[in-house]
This record gives C-alpha cells, sequence and structure tokens, in this order.
C-alpha cells in the first residue's frame, strides 16, 4: 500500500434502531485505510454491512462510533473528492448522454466550456462519442454502465466507491466493463474501494481483499494479490494463481453456510 491514504476507516460501528425499538449493529470495530492509486474489495456474506461503510465513507450517513476519513480530512458530509457508482445506472432518461455524464460537474458550478470537454473526453475513451445524443432508452445495459462510469468520473474524483456496479450485467459485458474500469484506474491513478459478492471479480481486480464476517461486519482476513497484470482483469484470469486465491476466499467465506438476511448489505 502506498504512504498516502486517500481512505481510512478507524474503529467504526454503525448501529440501526429497528421499528421494534431494539438496535441492530450492522458493522463493529471496523478499520481499514487504502492507499493512494490502491483498488481494494471488500468482500463478506449479505448483511454484513458491505454497502454501509461505503455510505459512511461518502458521507452520505454518519457512523454510530469512530470515524472515516479521505484525504486526511473527516468525513462529514459528501465532498467532491469522493465519487459513488451504485449497482444501478441511475441515468436520467430525460437528459441525452452528454447530458448526464456532465450532471455531477454542472452540479459542482463548472463552466459549460469546461464540462463539455471533460464529457467528451471520457465518452471517446469509453467508446460512447457517437451516442452521446441518445437518450438512456435508446442505450443497451452495458453501454448505460460505461455512462455511469464515465459520469462517476467526471467529478475527477480522489476516490470512487463502487458498490456491485457490474452486477446488473451479461457476463460478457461484465468483462469488458472490468477491463474498461481497471485500465481506468490505472491510467488516472484513482483510488476505489469496491464492494462485490464474485470473487473472481475482487481478485483480479484489485491490489487486496478485505474479508467480513457475518453481521455485524468486522474485518477477519486481509488478502494481498501477487499476480501481475491488474490493468487488464481478463488476462489476469489466465494467471495460475488466480484460482488458489479465489479457493481461499471461498473457504474463508464458508460459502456452503453462507444465509442471506434481511440488512444493509
Amino acid at each position: 500500500m502506498s504512504d498516502v491514504v486517500r481512505l481510512e476507516y478507524r474503529n467504526v460501528t454503525m448501529r440501526f434502531e429497528e421499528r421494534s425499538g431494539k438496535s441492530l449493529t450492522a458493522v463493529e470495530g471496523v478499520s481499514l485505510a487504502v492507499g493512494d492509486g490502491e483498488v481494494v474489495s471488500l468482500i463478506g456474506p449479505s448483511g454484513c454491512g458491505k454497502s454501509t461503510l461505503l455510505n459512511i465513507g461518502s458521507g452520505l450517513c454518519a457512523p454510530s462510533e469512530g470515524e472515516a476519513f479521505v484525504d486526511g480530512e473527516r468525513v462529514e458530509g459528501p465532498n467532491a473528492h469522493v465519487a459513488f457508482m451504485l449497482q444501478k445506472d441511475l441515468l436520467l432518461p430525460w437528459r441525452t448522454v452528454l447530458e448526464n455524464v456532465m450532471f455531477g460537474v454542472e452540479i459542482q458550478g463548472i463552466p459549460l466550456a469546461e464540462r463539455k470537454r471533460r464529457a467528451q473526453a471520457l465518452l471517446e475513451n469509453f467508446h460512447l462519442f457517437e451516442f452521446a445524443g441518445h437518450y438512456p432508452h435508446q442505450l443497451s445495459g452495458g453501454m448505460r454502465q460505461r455512462v455511469a462510469l464515465a459520469r462517476t468520473l467526471a467529478i475527477d474524483p480522489t476516490v470512487l466507491l463502487l458498490d456491485e456496479p457490474f452486477s446488473a450485467v451479461d457476463a460478457q459485458t461484465r468483462m469488458v466493463l472490468q477491463r474498461e474500469l481497471a485500465q481506468t484506474l490505472k491510467r488516472e491513478g484513482k483510488t476505489a474501494l469496491l464492494i462485490t459478492h464474485d470473487l473472481l471479480e475482487a481478485v483480479t481486480l484489485s491490489d487486496r481483499v478485505l474479508v467480513m464476517s457475518r453481521r455485524p461486519g468486522r474485518i477477519i482476513e486481509e488478502i494481498r494479490i501477487d499476480v501481475p497484470g491488474r490493468d487488464d482483469p481478463i488476462a489476469r484470469r489466465q494467471e495460475p494463481k488466480v484460482n488458489d486465491y479465489v479457493g481461499r476466499l471461498m473457504e474463508r467465506l464458508d460459502i456452503s453456510h453462507i444465509e442471506a438476511v434481511g440488512a444493509p448489505a
């Protein structure tokens, strides 16, 4: 990990009040750090608090105990240093592809000429330039996710929080999007924390994988991925050690005994 820490959680605990009046602890005592330019995946059973951690890091909610930091500053609300990409693309149907990509920088108050320059460059990178004038309903699911990723990057964040961004697309499209994401993160030197239930995705996209326990979620293991080619996950799949890492993660998660529960993921 780089000596420069971009994202950090210090002894974070999150509790939710249920309708019955009882308190539910989603995550407990979580401490982790993600270095500059590093990609870290967070895996664990459903309901262990993975998405809760991303919500805290993005400033959408405050922890019950502990603190989160971005670039050394305590997270006290949403800020321009962090971008959040969800499972659904959430594109605005009344805006064109170009206008959707410009949406975040428009909110930031960036002048129109610069908004267009950033958006057009990203659409070119993601092979979407010819669709700049199209509307979301005219695009395939994979293309919509590309637009969502371009919108995420347009604000030029320091840290990307990615909550299963490719879970809604087919396997072939998913591999293409994984490679585009990996190449973009490498090229732009971005830092990312990724939630995924796909163990192969976690291994091929990441420098490290953090394993969480069942609720209340805690970090129970850190696995460093010592395999070359993080910028090309499709090629990385061919490395013999990748299957060993996936097998190790399966054993650590004890998948045969994991039960989905109805709580924050």
